[in-house]
């Protein structure tokens, strides 16, 4: 699989690649993510709807730091996606 998946649930925010899930905590208000706008190597760009605003916004997710603290192999762990969906079970 060459793409990754990105949602939320619970107050979380869910990325999935291949075997991986990992699960992080979302800004409170997150109601869920609409589309990925940019995806740069562990940098997310993802248009996202939130309690507070009647209009999308603008949300930006680096999932560098939080993979080096799960002790991934950043570079190799990254290089294989080449998308990232939103998408809801």
């Amino acid at each position: 699989m060459e793409y990754a998946i990105l949602g939320n649930k619970n107050k979380y925010t869910i990325f999935k690649y291949n075997h991986h899930m990992i699960r992080f905590k979302s800004p409170y208000s997150l109601e869920y993510y609409t589309e990925v706008k940019e995806w740069d190597h562990g940098y997310i760009v993802v248009m996202a709807k939130y309690q507070h605003n009647e209009e999308l916004e603008e949300e930006y997710i680096d999932l560098v730091p939080i993979l080096d603290d799960l002790y991934f192999d950043v570079d190799s762990f990254l290089s294989q996606i080449k998308e990232v969906k939103v998408q809801y079970d």
